[in-house]
């Protein structure tokens, strides 16, 4: 039996060493249309701040992202102990 033959219904991701170092981010901003979500994920050091990464999704996609964060966190939390909401920087005109 060959071990790296792909089962059905699997996929395989690659990924790049540059990639899977990850991008820290201390802020995120979310946009709309009726087509798609835009979520930029940005790091803010004043005075300045830098784009991260822009990741664009469908309104249905978006939606089953929510559900699993919240399933995450709800999970962290059973393990580890209840999160605290951050505060939202003041000086940087950030609105939810």
């Amino acid at each position: 039996m060959e071990q790296n033959k792909p089962q059905p219904n699997q996929i395989q991701i690659k990924a790049t060493d540059e990639k899977l170092k990850g991008e820290y981010s201390n802020m995120m901003q979310i946009m709309h249309t009726k087509e798609e979500f835009v979520m930029d994920f940005l790091n803010i050091f004043p005075p300045t701040g830098t784009l991260n990464s822009r990741i664009i999704v469908s309104p249905g996609h978006f939606k089953r992202m929510v559900k699993a964060m919240d399933e995450n966190l709800k999970k962290y939390e059973t393990n580890f102990g209840p999160v605290s909401e951050s505060e939202a920087p003041q000086s940087i005109g950030f609105k939810a």
